[in-house]
């Protein structure tokens, strides 16, 4: 289709507002002496499956579509939204504007990135592209080969959830941009059980794709990831507890450093001086051999945006570089108000929310030792494999993440898997006691989900295989 056609047909058509409306609207916000503004229309439709036993026990569907208008003078913001689509609704708008006016201060304008025309996925529709049979068949094959795999599995639940978003953004600057937004995610969870004993497994991925990314390769691995990791646990015993050598798998345990780090690299935190990271551009955060990147523009990946929820043009953005703190993440306000680049972060859940800095896929960059030299530089320690939930302290930086899978390491080897371990550290303090990095940088496999300050948004983490000379881990033995 045809530039706006999307937007057109879902969004303006039905409530009979043209751009040339839409351009009128915001003249008259312009007059309003404002410093930045932008109307933001979003038509959103999601779908969601879930199984257990081998029954439908959730189907859901529902549409949802708005506008949000947002104003900014200075550091104040004027925001409203409705899910009424109309020029009534947003003449109406104008009125909160009012309250923000700067009252003939000097306006500074930044000019948006432009569109740049690139797609890095799919325009379809993954909703409406398979009927419902086909959506619940995706789930009983999973449940099918889980229950294959091992006689200890007892129970198989599986979900399915598919979006499918189109979002419009007329910006200050006069650019009227669309982006259409598949997302699918599939997830597998299975209970083992021997001598009396139950213990869960659970995978599932996905991205910005459609039903048919889900092939039966895929399948499997989300089904095999789930039970190993069930009949692990089986055989798990007490985690110690101590400070100690911890190593870092690659892949999802990267949502440690999306967490404990990410955050307190976003614009608005370091803006404010609330992050462990403010004022510390230029200077030694980390250990030479860290490098961490936000990027946006990687192809299908669930935290991938073609542009912004400002109509910025995502990036490529380098926070850490050899252990130097080099940038932050930012939206148009937060960039003007610091005199930064945007670096194509600003976003927001829904039209209901105005934008802050978010992360998109944050990761960290390859290092130069294999994983099986990191593991056997290791005597006595910990190797956590995958990481269940987690809570930090964007000030301190401070962390407390759950292991889902995890080791004791002993003399250079994995000697057996136990449960109850906890990783408690500082992110500022934990990226100088990084000794070894290594060379299999993975991201996530497509199910993270990031919330702040009440908006949650789709995200991508990743490492490679880290070891951390001391940190203190809480156990259970």
């Amino acid at each position: 289709m045809s530039a706006y056609n999307f937007s057109n047909k879902f969004l303006l058509n039905p409530a009979e507002i043209s751009h040339d409306s839409l351009s009128m609207i915001m003249d008259k916000i312009k007059n309003k002496n404002i410093d930045y503004a932008d109307l933001y229309f979003q038509y959103s439709k999601n779908e969601f499956w879930s199984l257990e036993d081998g029954q439908v026990k959730n189907g859901s569907f529902s549409i949802d579509q708005g506008v949000g208008v947002r104003a900014v003078s200075d550091e104040k913001t004027a925001f409203t939204f409705s899910n009424d689509i109309s020029l009534n609704t947003l003449n109406d708008s104008l009125k909160i504007i009012k309250s923000i006016t700067n009252q003939g201060q000097s306006v500074s304008i930044p000019i948006p990135k432009k569109n740049l025309n690139k797609s890095i996925y799919t325009n379809s529709d993954p909703v409406a592209k398979f009927d419902n049979q086909k959506k619940i068949n995706l789930l009983e094959k999973i449940e099918s080969i889980a229950k294959s795999i091992d006689k200890r599995v007892i129970k198989v639940s599986a979900s399915l959830a598919a979006q499918y978003e189109i979002v419009l953004i007329k910006s200050f600057g006069g650019n009227l941009i669309e982006d259409v937004r598949p997302l699918v995610r599939l997830s597998v969870s299975v209970i083992s059980e021997l001598n009396g004993k139950r213990e869960q497994g659970s995978s599932g991925g996905g991205g910005r794709y459609l039903l048919d990314y889900f092939t039966d390769e895929i399948l499997e691995s989300y089904a095999k990831k789930a039970v190993k990791q069930s009949l692990i646990n089986l055989d798990a015993r007490p985690a110690p507890a101590g400070s100690m050598t911890v190593v870092l798998g690659s892949g999802w345990p990267g949502i440690l450093l999306h967490e404990a780090i990410g955050h307190g690299l976003e614009g608005d935190f370091n803006r404010k001086g609330t992050s462990a990271f403010s004022n510390m551009m230029g200077q030694q955060v980390a250990s030479k051999d860290i490098t961490v990147v936000d990027d946006g523009t990687i192809a299908n990946r669930r935290g991938s945006l073609n542009v912004d929820d400002e109509g910025n043009s995502t990036n490529k953005t380098v926070l850490i570089e050899d252990g130097i703190l080099v940038g932050y993440l930012q939206d148009s306000l937060n960039a003007r108000l610091m005199n930064m680049p945007l670096t194509g972060n600003g976003r927001r859940e829904s039209y209901a929310y105005a934008p802050m800095p978010r992360m998109t896929n944050t990761y960290m960059t390859n290092g130069n030792n294999s994983p099986e030299e990191i593991i056997n530089s290791v005597s006595d320690g910990l190797y956590a494999e995958n990481f269940g939930g987690g809570q930090v302290d964007i000030t301190s930086g401070k962390f407390v993440f759950s292991a889902s899978e995890a080791w004791v390491i002993k003399d250079g080897k994995l000697d057996y898997p136990v449960k109850g371990a906890t990783i408690i550290g500082n992110g500022p303090d934990i990226l100088k006691e990084v000794s070894m990095v290594g060379n299999d940088m993975n991201l996530d496999s497509g199910v993270g989900t990031c919330g702040k300050d009440g908006q949650s948004v789709p995200v991508g983490v990743g490492q490679p295989t880290l070891k951390i000379d001391n940190i203190i881990v809480g156990g259970t033995g």
